[in-house]
């Protein structure tokens, strides 16, 4: 449908009429649940009001963004006398992004951004002799992960391809297949819920090398890092810092620690092994823990309806409560300040090192539970209080993750990383009697708090991927359906190999200095996985289901 108006004709005796108007963004304010946009052609400006049931279509439009809305033209209640068309508005039912702002100066910076840390990497592995190489985008679907996205087979009709969640099998075939040294700039898709630093698409730099052990992929990797950010930011980065999941998880409640700033997780268990106080004895005697933090100097940043915020917000997390002291000169204030024993108090002050106004948040429950609340508050509370410093770039490498971890759903172990991952040699015996206490060889690089890289030492003996399939579930039928075609290759000889899959996305919005990714990339998606420049997903014509056998049915109940 064409434009009726132009966004400077519409006056008050327009009032009721259906219109659709055509412009750039000139302004937007938001309002809770209603966001106003003042679109603009060379005629003039039209107020556009978008209620909740339209507005999440807007969500990242932004100043001159093109836009085509369809709506309403009601009379404004507070009108603006400044503007010819200040009498009325126009209530908007359906609005088309025509194109996204790549003009701005922001957006045209990170994606050259991209580009340069794209070609630094080629150029880098190029020079240590790997190979670029591209793997297939249909492929076969297999288990564990995230969903995949199925495209289904004219030809074969009844079957799908899957897009690929990363390029594993196949650079690992690579590996067999004698290529050595490989990498990919890969396209990687994974059907699941978005979130700031997640898209549906996304990029990786992939990286597989044959006849290695973990020291030589650090080695690569840490040498990419540092002339990246030597290159893009003229920072020469220091020795990359080390340390196990268990240790990540025990003092800093997360396997990506953000470690630019202080304030560990402290076990206090000990402290109230025969307390009076029913809950903790009670968390205590059903096999819990007791941790807290500690927020140096700050007790006197923190009120009653402060902290009742920070409960609600550790509840997210599965706690069901926030228990809090404050120590301000040998005196103590707090939520537990009653039914916590002198006693107690004396030897939280020796076993923490409390100073005056020194303010401890506790959170006791199962270990899962405390760590994983007391981590996210650590985390809320670096940023609330600015004890983060931006100028700084901390990377950690965080090694032997379990090898399973358990799903209560389907009453099994699945692969905590994938099957392919190596278990630490001396837990290959426990894969089967006891696989809540195996390791792998599997590592990520975090930075900053995010998970950048993943990766690990693969498995290139066949009876142990053999016994590694058995462990999580799979019959040798089922893991023959599965991967056989990569199964049938371990009999003609695997080499040692691992790699890593680096998120391109995600190095590049750290180096841009943002927290979202759809700021590093040219055609993001929403945050319900939608294109709403090309209106993708979008349904498809009767005849292309026919062709592929496929009906479509208008309800799943």
């Amino acid at each position: 449908m064409k434009r009726t108006h132009n966004c400077g004709e519409l006056r008050i005796e327009n009032v009721n009429t259906e219109v659709v108007l055509c412009g750039w963004v000139n302004k937007r304010r938001n309002f809770g649940a209603l966001v106003f946009i003042d679109l603009r052609d060379r005629e003039g400006l039209t107020q556009c009001v978008f209620d909740e049931s339209i507005s999440e279509q807007i969500v990242n439009v932004r100043n001159e963004y093109i836009l085509e809305v369809h709506g309403t033209v009601v009379e404004r209640k507070d009108k603006n006398p400044k503007m010819p068309t200040g009498d009325i508005e126009t209530k908007v039912n359906k609005v088309q992004i025509r194109y996204l702002d790549l003009r701005r100066e922001t957006l045209q910076s990170n994606l050259k951004l991209r580009h340069n840390v794209t070609m630094i990497t080629r150029n880098y592995l190029s020079d240590l002799g790997f190979l670029e190489i591209e793997t297939p985008i249909l492929c076969k679907s297999t288990p564990e992960g995230a969903r995949d996205y199925l495209v289904p087979s004219r030809i074969t009709k009844g079957s799908f391809y899957a897009l690929p969640q990363s390029p594993q099998i196949y650079k690992q075939l690579l590996m067999i297949g004698g290529m050595d040294k490989y990498f990919q700039i890969a396209r990687c898709f994974r059907d699941e819920d978005l979130r700031a630093d997640r898209q549906p698409e996304f990029t990786q730099i992939d990286i597989e090398m044959s006849f290695v052990e973990e020291e030589d992929v650090f080695q690569v990797v840490e040498g990419l890092m540092k002339v990246i950010f030597t290159k893009i930011k003229n920072i020469d980065l220091t020795a990359f810092k080390r340390m196990t999941y268990n240790d990540a998880m025990r003092y800093y409640g997360s396997d990506k620690p953000d470690l630019r700033f202080d304030m560990k997780l402290s076990d206090i268990s000990d402290v109230f092994a025969d307390t009076s106080f029913e809950v903790f004895k009670n968390v205590l005697n059903a096999h819990g823990m007791i941790n807290c933090i500690v927020v140096k100097n700050a007790a006197d940043k923190f009120s009653r309806k402060d902290c009742d915020h920070l409960t609600e917000f550790v509840k997210v997390y599965g706690a069901k409560a926030l228990a809090y002291l404050k120590y301000c000169d040998n005196n103590w204030n707090g939520s537990v300040n009653k039914v916590v024993s002198e006693k107690e108090k004396e030897v939280l002050v020796e076993k923490l090192s409390l100073e005056n106004n020194d303010m401890i948040f506790m959170i006791a429950d199962k270990a899962k539970v405390v760590q994983s609340a007391l981590g996210a508050l650590r985390v809320k509370l670096g940023k609330d209080l600015h004890l983060i410093d931006e100028n700084k770039f901390e990377f950690l490498w965080v090694t032997d993750f379990p090898m399973f971890e358990y799903v209560e759903e389907e009453d099994r172990y699945v692969a905590a990383h994938h099957p392919f991952t190596s278990p630490n040699l001396e837990d290959v015996d426990k894969l089967m009697s006891d696989p809540a206490n195996c390791y792998s060889r599997a590592y990520d690089l975090v930075l900053n708090g995010y998970e950048l890289l993943s990766g690990s030492i693969r498995i290139h003996d066949q009876k142990i991927q053999e016994k590694v399939f058995e462990a999580i579930g799979l019959t040798p039928d089922q893991a023959h359906e599965k991967f056989g075609f990569f199964l049938e290759a371990f009999k003609y000889g695997t080499p040692p190999h691992g790699g890593v899959g680096i998120g391109l996305e995600r190095l590049v919005m750290i180096l841009a200095g943002t927290d979202n990714i759809k700021d590093v990339v040219a055609f993001p998606k929403t945050a319900s996985a939608t294109d709403l420049m090309s209106e993708a997903p979008s349904r498809v014509d009767e005849n292309q289901l026919k062709e592929l056998a496929i009906s479509v049915k208008d309800s799943f109940s």
